[in-house]
């Protein structure tokens, strides 16, 4: 059996390790489970590729830059009539099997806009480092998050926010709120949305679940970047992100029980 995947990048051409990640876990996955993977790359925001409908999988990346601006931008408008193309292949009683796309981070937060299931706003402050991200009932019972604790720590950077879910669209798509952010008393804001299933065969996370320990620990031992988040954050933050590196049941668990999970699910339902 040959499992076509495809990988929707949404970096704009710039430098990232999100997309390493992913082909990685892909190859690893493939060699764990005896699956012969054929794996291709769009480049949307730049080259506006998308993929056709030939594809068993997809997974659209994040990315750099506001989920607000673009609207109707042509690779945007290009990107919305790819979904609605997957979401009414999916809807035809007789198309089989159904296509499964996951999105991360940027590609959520146009998802959530795609599908207005909630708002889709800047955040107060930049939001960048490991947290824990807290399980809802729905998520608790959700096959892709298989295996993690409650809460479970993630890789969240990002300057927007998903808040103020509109539970009544999200019922009539057959969709639920999976997990949100940590609870913070001491600041009026509301916990942001981390992980949606919009439909039955589309799921979204605002954190990175592709992130790696390796990649992670070089990011934040380039000296530019430690010195952004010492002078942003202090020195005490910086060392914390470090042991959370350091701490197989962190970010590592994450990355390798969630796009597995997916992947696992997807071929599942494939046969």
């Amino acid at each position: 059996m040959n499992i076509r995947i495809a990988i929707l990048d949404m970096n704009d051409g710039l430098p990232n390790q999100g997309m390493r990640c992913l082909r990685e876990i892909i190859a690893q996955w493939s060699m764990d489970q005896n699956v012969d993977v054929t794996l291709e790359e769009f480049e949307v925001r730049r080259l506006l590729q998308l993929p056709d409908l030939s594809y068993d999988i997809y997974i659209s990346s994040g990315g750099p830059g506001s989920p607000l601006e673009s609207e109707n931008s042509e690779w945007e408008n290009k990107y919305f009539d790819w979904i609605k193309e997957v979401e009414n292949w999916n809807s035809q009683p007789g198309n089989h099997p159904r296509k499964n796309v996951f999105f991360i981070c940027h590609s959520f937060q146009l998802a959530c806009r795609y599908f207005n299931i909630a708002d889709v706003c800047k955040r107060n402050s930049t939001a960048f480092g490991i947290f824990p991200v807290h399980m809802l009932k729905d998520g608790s019972k959700e096959p892709v998050f298989d295996g993690l604790r409650d809460p479970f720590y993630a890789v969240d950077s990002r300057d927007y926010q998903v808040v103020k879910p509109n539970h009544e669209r999200l019922k009539k798509l057959g969709g639920k709120i999976l997990t949100i952010e940590k609870n913070r008393p001491h600041v009026p804001y509301e916990r942001a949305v981390m992980a949606v299933r919009f439909t039955p065969h589309f799921i979204g996370t605002q954190f990175h679940p592709e992130a790696d320990a390796t990649g992670m620990s070089m990011y934040l031992q380039r000296e530019d970047k430690k010195t952004v988040i010492i002078n942003s954050h202090g020195r005490d933050k910086w060392s914390s992100m470090i042991d959370h590196l350091n701490d197989p049941d962190k970010i590592t668990w994450t990355h390798n029980h969630v796009l597995p999970n997916f992947l696992t699910m997807s071929v599942a339902e494939l046969q």
